[in-house]
């Protein structure tokens, strides 16, 4: 079997723009304006969100707003406070009203796509995006973000074009080597993924996440000799991290070393829950024991958690054939064809 596509920890910073006052602003007083006023409250609430006060930052920023309820700048960063609570929903209407009293906010724009595209809404991100690149045709965060959209969509060809046009204008930005290298994995365009990753190291030696990414590149060709070691690497420098920790349990198993494998999988997702690679890594154990009841629950669930997982229905065809349900494992097999998947699986039955 073919050694393939762990976890990658696509990096980016999803940086929300929160605008600063300028200035110092005087003491209230009874001459002040409401000009004044709100953006008082408003470089209260900025100070607040920097301490990740947010219940303080919500509250003045919910000040500014009864001076002028159709304020962009403090709806922009009420959404900012959800969004780093992960309240994407809720964070999203906060961008809309911001949009709708100033439809062409920069901040208001590229958070908004940053929030569609935490929810899958791909599409809408790239209007968004799209948009900002008019306005702002020489910004590398516009150009990052595209290329992430257009990678979690799988256009890889458009991905690269957009890593490659923000390299222009920051060619000494890591996350971008390790963002092309990373697309050319999943294009199977091994020799150029290992360039792009050179290129990142060659800027900061001790990026972890370029040895994470060249331990993927070098399983996928079944040398795990060389995985392991850039995987040991990506860990000296970042012990613990459930990414690099879930790729090393990954070449366990395909080593045969199941009681490493597992210990570094559920180490995994004890440090980051959210990651749906490790349950599907979890469940490619279970599979190797024979379990086929665990095996097609967690492959399900890394399934519904994230749908970019690769690999899932093709290992959770094996699991519904291990356990003699022949239609869910023909099934299984016609969405992997479907997706694209590394793992080409092939069941005979199924027609």
């Amino acid at each position: 079997m073919q050694v393939k596509n762990f976890i990658l920890k696509i990096r980016w910073a999803s940086k929300l723009y929160t605008p600063v006052i300028l200035g110092v602003l005087g003491v209230a007083s009874a001459c002040e304006s409401d000009q004044t006023r709100k953006q008082r409250f408003l470089l209260i609430g900025n100070e607040a969100l920097l301490k990740q006060d947010f219940e303080s930052a919500v509250k003045n920023f919910n000040a500014a707003l009864e001076f002028d309820s159709c304020y962009a700048d403090a709806l922009n960063n009420l959404g900012t406070v959800q969004f780093r609570q992960k309240n994407y929903a809720e964070a999203l209407e906060y961008y809309n009203r911001a949009l709708g009293c100033m439809p062409d906010f920069i901040n208001s724009l590229f958070n908004r796509a940053n929030t569609y595209y935490e929810l899958n809404f791909a599409d809408k991100a790239l209007q968004d995006v799209s948009r900002l690149a008019e306005l702002k045709p020489d910004s590398m965060p516009v150009y990052f973000l595209q290329g992430l959209i257009h990678t979690k969509m799988r256009e890889y060809n458009r991905a690269k074009a957009s890593f490659r046009r923000a390299l222009v204008l920051d060619s000494k930005n890591t996350e971008l080597w390790i963002n092309l290298g990373t697309v050319h994995f999943y294009a199977r365009q091994y020799d150029s993924a290992r360039w792009a990753l050179q290129e990142a190291l060659i800027i900061n030696a001790d990026e972890s996440n370029a040895y994470n990414a060249l331990a993927l590149v070098y399983a996928a060709q079944s040398d795990l000799v060389n995985a392991e070691k850039f995987i040991a690497q990506a860990l000296l420098l970042k012990p613990g991290d459930s990414y690099y920790l879930n790729n090393r349990g990954y070449i366990n198993l395909m080593k045969g070393e199941l009681q490493a494998a597992v210990e570094d999988i559920n180490q995994s997702i004890a440090n980051g829950p959210a990651n749906a690679w490790a349950y599907r890594n979890k469940g490619i154990y279970y599979l190797k024991i024979n379990d086929a009841e665990a095996a097609i629950r967690l492959l399900k669930q890394a399934a519904d958690m994230d749908p970019f997982v690769d690999d899932v229905f093709s290992y959770l065809a094996e699991a519904y054939w291990l356990a003699g349900n022949e239609a869910e494992a023909c099934k299984a097999v016609k969405e992997s064809i479907t997706r694209n998947e590394s793992r080409k699986l092939r069941l005979s039955y199924c027609k």
